[in-house]
């Protein structure tokens, strides 16, 4: 028997138990409306999804061909359709996740306005986002086996049972939009207690997943700008040992943790770390530190002054009091980052790299699984690489290099749109195709994603409507740019009614009152044109 005759039985006996004051309610309704609530609270999300990770992570340590993806989306409503997407191109949710970045957050959902990523946005807005997110995939569960049921009993009026046993195992077999989120925390809004306090509730709204970075809070930079600022390993790792604790306290035992290192980048650090014993974690930091060594005689007033290797060395320290590190260090500290995360309770790395460059990304992962040999990666397919260019550029210097005539180009003009149906431009492009596929079977990414792609497309999409609608193809240029294609490419939201809850409420409605209800789906509503 299905989960759904399973209900509509319990649904029945409860009924049963209580009575005649009972009587009018329909155990078929109560079944429907359980299956339409599946999730009852975001604790039930993460428990489900950090076991879709923890089994998605087994399956790409066994095959790097089942490498995972996700797309940043900042809106619940964006995060639905992308999911409703998923399951009409592929039929199901297999490997694809969503991504929450704090950079979105902090430019679109701000009580202050668009804002940088700097980690000034309310600390709150990261758990309502992801809050939002489930509560939109919920909502197109609920949609979606709505329409199921409407087609059921349209199959029981019309007396054909083939198509009614084909609707109950679409109703049995239905796959739920509901998948993992990657949730940003930056770099913990604060001290541990704070990013403790953060994580829960986050995980409260259902994360079974959260990304923390190691740079210091208040100088918190985007990964892709300068300016950034690492912290000690022990200071990150006390942040990286509260998210754990958050999730052991709400019971999510499985729950995955991304340490993100930003230190191929950071030059700077604000504070020398606590050292006790030549070699030790403290001393290791430290010895990246950019110094020169000193004497009482020409120490100057304030200096900061440390002992290393038997000598006493004075750190570079710059006017806004940030120490910095030794040109060249970068890839060092990030190969010694990620194994330090690791080795303390951290289940997934993030290098967030200047370029996409499977070969410099697969350097650092060689290095690192010579300590963690099943270490893997998340892998930000960023939106502020310039692809087209990048990857131009890395086939120029591999034909190059293999001695291929490249007079026809000039390496530095190579977005050129004169390029566009070159050879060299094609090789570049199929690169850029197979970048993911490439990168995870040669650099250990376990998990690619594009953080801020719904930013953009929602920019590219308004200035072409904006362009027709405005200029002299008036409405037309909303119909055929816009209409006609939801109507041809079966997007479902053409409907917005439907996508609205506008069925659904119709279907409570009948629950509620019966043949009194007044519902909106009648020979009336415009949608019918549909």
């Amino acid at each position: 028997m299905s989960q759904y005759s399973n209900d509509i039985a319990a649904a029945g006996s409860l009924i049963k138990e209580n009575g005649s004051s009972w009587n009018a309610i329909n155990p078929e309704s109560v079944a429907r409306m359980r299956a339409q609530n599946r999730f009852k609270t975001g604790l039930d999300i993460a428990k489900y999804t950090a076991g879709i990770m923890r089994k998605d992570m087994a399956a790409y340590d066994a095959d790097s061909s089942q490498y995972t993806q996700s797309l940043g989306c900042w809106h619940g409503f964006i995060g639905q359709q992308k999911m409703i997407s998923i399951k009409k191109h592929f039929e199901n949710t297999d490997r694809k996740y969503l991504y929450l970045s704090g950079w979105m957050v902090a430019a679109l959902r701000s009580e202050f306005g668009p804002l940088p990523d700097q980690s000034m946005h309310e600390k709150t807005s990261v758990a309502g986002l992801i809050e939002e997110l489930y509560t939109f995939l919920r909502q197109a569960d609920a949609r979606e086996l709505g329409g199921l049921f409407r087609e059921l009993d349209a199959a029981r009026e019309a007396g054909d049972s083939v198509k009614e046993a084909e609707v109950q195992a679409k109703i049995d077999g239905h796959v739920t939009h509901v998948v993992p989120i990657i949730a940003d925390i930056d770099a913990g809004f604060g001290n541990a207690e704070a990013t403790y306090l953060m994580a829960k509730q986050m995980i409260e709204a259902g994360a079974c997943c959260i990304q923390i970075e190691n740079q210091v809070s208040d100088e918190k930079q985007c990964g892709h700008q300068d300016g950034k600022v690492t912290v000690p390993h022990e200071d990150f790792l006390a942040k990286i040992r509260a998210v754990r604790y958050a999730f052991l306290e709400l019971g999510i035992d499985d729950g995955v943790i991304v340490s993100r290192t930003d230190s191929l980048g950071a030059g700077l650090t604000k504070q020398i770390a606590v050292t006790n014993e030549p070699g030790d974690l403290g001393d290791q930091y430290n010895a990246f530190l950019d110094c020169e060594e000193v004497t009482a005689d020409n120490m100057g007033n304030g200096d900061v002054v440390i002992k290393q290797n038997g000598k006493l060395v004075r750190p570079k320290r710059l006017p806004s009091n940030l120490f910095q590190f030794k040109a060249g260090t970068g890839e060092a500290r990030c190969v010694l980052d990620c194994i330090t995360s690791l080795q303390n309770g951290a289940d997934l790395l993030w290098i967030e790299t200047e370029k996409p460059h499977v070969s410099q990304i697969g350097g650092m992962v060689n290095a690192i699984r010579e300590v963690i040999p099943d270490a893997k990666l998340v892998y930000n397919n960023s939106p502020s690489f310039n692809w087209t260019l990048n990857f131009r550029q890395q086939i120029f210097d591999a034909m190059q290099e293999a001695g291929k005539d490249v007079s026809a180009y000039d390496r530095a003009d190579l977005m050129n749109e004169k390029y566009d149906d070159s050879e060299l431009s094609a090789a570049a492009d199929d690169k850029i195709r197979t970048f993911q596929a490439d990168a995870a079977r040669e650099a250990g990414i376990f998990h690619h994603l594009i953080t801020l792609p719904t930013y953009h497309t929602a920019a590219l999409s308004t200035d072409n409507l904006a362009k027709e609608y405005f200029g002299d193809q008036g409405m037309l240029g909303y119909v055929a740019g816009v209409q006609r294609k939801e109507i041809r490419q079966g997007i479902a939201c053409v409907k917005h009614q439907n996508m609205a809850g506008s069925d659904m409420g119709d279907d409570h409605k009948e629950y509620f009152s019966g043949d009194a209800a007044l519902k909106a789906s009648g020979k009336d509503n415009t949608m019918n044109q549909f």
